[in-house]
C-alpha cells in the first residue's frame, strides 16, 4: 500500500453554505440550471463552464474527461472537439452520453444524461471562426487521442500549419461540435451531516417530473 503523510480517509467537509428544495428550485431544469451556472460565472470560481463528459466504448468500457460548456438552451448543452477523438469515436457507436459541473466552491453538482447528435457544419464554422488563431492552429495540428512520438511532433505540425494558415484558418472537417439533448437532470446541494439535497427532473410527455432522491 502506498502511504504518505495524510490519510485520504480521513479527509471529510461539512457543506454549509445553501439548501434546494421543491419550493425555491425552478420547475423548468434548463432555467434551474441556467440560474446555478450564472451565479457560478459570478462567484469567479476557477473554470465555472468546464463539465466531465462520460461516454461508453462499443466494449461497453466507460471514460470520461473534462470538457468545456459553449453554448445551451431548450436543445441542449453544446461542446466541441475532434471527432476522431477518442469521445468522438466512442459517441458514433453509442449516441448516449453523461455530464457533469462540479462548484466545488458553491458546494453544489449538476449531473446530465442524454442522446448526443453532432451539431450543424453552420454552427461549427461559426465557433470556430470566433476562436482565437492558436486555437484554431491547434485544431489542425493535433491528433487528439493518438499516440505521438513526442511533444515536438505537435509542435512541428503546429509551425507547419501556422505557415499554411496565418490569417484565417478554416474549421478541418474532423472537428466540429456535439449537442446533448437532456433526458435526465439533477441537482445537488451539499448540506450538513451528508444529508445533501438532490431533485432529480425525469423528461415525460408535455414537460419535465421533478422529484427528491435520498442523499
Amino acid at each position: 500500500m502506498v502511504s504518505g503523510n495524510t490519510n485520504v480517509a480521513d479527509l471529510r467537509k461539512s457543506y454549509e453554505k445553501a439548501r434546494l428544495d421543491e419550493h425555491s428550485s425552478d420547475a423548468d431544469p434548463l432555467k434551474q440550471f441556467d440560474h446555478w451556472l450564472q451565479e457560478a460565472i459570478r462567484s469567479e470560481i476557477p473554470e465555472p463552464n468546464a463539465m466531465t463528459l462520460a461516454t461508453v466504448s462499443k466494449e461497453n468500457r466507460p471514460s470520461t474527461r473534462p470538457v468545456l460548456i459553449k453554448g445551451y438552451d431548450e436543445r441542449g448543452i453544446v461542446w466541441y472537439t475532434n471527432y476522431e477523438s477518442r469521445k468522438g469515436v466512442e459517441l458514433s457507436g453509442n449516441p448516449w452520453a453523461a455530464l457533469q459541473f462540479h462548484w466545488v466552491e458553491l458546494e453544489r453538482v449538476v449531473r446530465i444524461e442524454g442522446r448526443v447528435e453532432k451539431i450543424s457544419d453552420q454552427e461549427s464554422d461559426a465557433y470556430f471562426r470566433s476562436r482565437p488563431h492558436d486555437h484554431r492552429i491547434g485544431a489542425w495540428a493535433s491528433p487528439q487521442s493518438q499516440v505521438i512520438a513526442n511533444r515536438a511532433v505537435i509542435e512541428k505540425a503546429a509551425a507547419k500549419y501556422s505557415q499554411e494558415y496565418p490569417q484565417d484558418p478554416p474549421r478541418p472537417k474532423n472537428w466540429g461540435g456535439y449537442r446533448l439533448n437532456p433526458e435526465l437532470w439533477e441537482f445537488w446541494q451539499g448540506r450538513k451531516s451528508r444529508l445533501h439535497d438532490r431533485l432529480r427532473y425525469k423528461r415525460e410527455a408535455g414537460g419535465w417530473r421533478r422529484e427528491r432522491l435520498a442523499p
